[in-house]
C-alpha cells in the first residue's frame, strides 16, 4: 500500500530552522494536494499549509504564515521549510493527501506516520 513518509523532524532552538520532507509516491498520488498538519502536545490538530500537484497554489495557516514555506521537487517530494521557530511550533507534524485544496483534516484520505519537532527556548 502506497504511503506518505515524513522525515526531518528533530530538535531545534528558538529562532532556528528545520526542513521536513514528505515522500509522495507519484503514481498513487498524481493530482493530489499535499497538506501539512501538526498536533501540539495536548492540543487539537492544526492546519499548517498545503500545495497542489504542480507545486503551486500554496496556502498557509495563520500561525505559520511568513515563517513556513511549502515546496515540492520533480520527484514529488514535498518539503516544509520552517524558519524562525518558536517553542509553540513544538508538535508532531504530518503530511497528508487530498483530492481537494482544503484546510479541513477530514478532507484528507491518506496520512503519514508523523515526525516530532521540538523547539527549545
Amino acid at each position: 500500500q502506497a504511503q506518505l513518509v515524513e522525515s526531518g523532524g528533530g530538535l531545534a532552538q528558538a529562532g532556528g530552522s528545520l526542513r521536513l520532507s514528505c515522500a509522495v509516491p507519484t503514481r498513487t498520488f498524481r493530482g493530489y494536494f499535499i497538506g501539512w498538519f501538526r498536533r501540539p502536545p495536548g492540543k487539537e490538530r492544526e492546519f499548517v499549509g498545503l500545495i497542489n500537484w504542480g507545486g503551486g497554489g500554496a496556502m498557509y495557516g495563520d500561525s505559520v504564515k511568513g515563517r513556513f514555506t511549502i515546496s515540492r521537487d520533480n520527484t514529488g517530494t514535498v518539503y516544509l521549510q520552517m524558519n524562525s521557530l518558536t517553542p509553540e511550533d513544538t508538535a508532531v507534524y504530518y503530511c497528508a493527501a487530498s483530492r481537494s485544496a482544503t484546510r479541513n483534516a477530514g478532507g484528507y484520505e491518506y496520512w503519514g506516520q508523523g515526525t516530532q519537532v521540538t523547539v527549545s527556548s
